[in-house]
């Protein structure tokens, strides 16, 4: 599938604002970023339209772009709107998904196993699990809304990555789900990625909560 240098520099932008290469509050140069990513001007403006429809950046006319920060209070609306959309993708997964998508699956799962996996590989693992499903589910719009929670859920855990519990586990969840997608078990595997996403919030809000408890927080 051709990709199109202003969807190319969308997910490059992105990515350097989830793994905070572009911090929150940072300005986004757009000649730093053609240099960066070695594309004209009108893909890298498309792009940053799109991420700030996305939340990602804020755009302040005849000032600039900025990095949009995190508003920690919305997690609740995170959670919620991932917790409903998550299991609703997965039951289309099980209705239309092939074996080629879990073959696909288990092979990307092979790689939690390996002893040495660095927190940043086992995250990379469960967004490829997630994007199976996804695509497993066959429905473009269901995808895109869910790839961009994705991507905001999965800059929370890079800004809390030391304070977050064992990533090891929640990607083992993984395996559990394949074998509900596996056998075709709607109710299962909807169920039990609801509880995959309620582990996730969890997580963060406990790490949200250290954070904001550390002496050095009040500094």
């Amino acid at each position: 599938m051709n990709v199109s240098l202003s969807e190319q520099a969308y997910h490059d932008i992105r990515r350097m604002i989830v793994r905070l290469d572009l911090a929150p509050g940072a300005i986004v140069r757009e000649d730093v970023l053609q240099q960066q990513l070695g594309t004209g001007r009108t893909p890298i403006r498309e792009a940053l339209q799109r991420l700030e429809r996305d939340q990602f950046v804020t755009i302040v006319p005849r000032r600039g772009v900025y990095v949009s920060g995190v508003d920690v209070s919305e997690l609740t609306l995170l959670y919620e709107t991932r917790a409903t959309l998550e299991p609703f993708a997965t039951r289309l997964a099980c209705a239309r998904g092939k074996p080629a998508h879990w073959e696909q699956m288990t092979e990307a799962l092979a790689g939690c196993v390996l002893p040495g996996s660095s927190a940043f590989q086992l995250i990379e693992i469960d967004r490829i699990c997630h994007e199976i499903i996804w695509a497993a589910a066959d429905n473009r719009f269901l995808t895109s809304t869910l790839d961009m929670l994705y991507a905001q859920s999965d800059r929370l855990w890079h800004m809390y990555l030391a304070d977050v519990d064992d990533m090891a586990e929640a990607v083992q969840q993984h395996t559990e789900i394949l074998d509900a997608l596996v056998a075709a078990d709607a109710d299962a595997a909807a169920a039990l990625v609801e509880a995959h996403i309620r582990t996730f919030d969890e997580q963060i809000r406990a790490a949200v909560r250290r954070h904001l408890e550390s002496p050095l927080a009040a500094n």
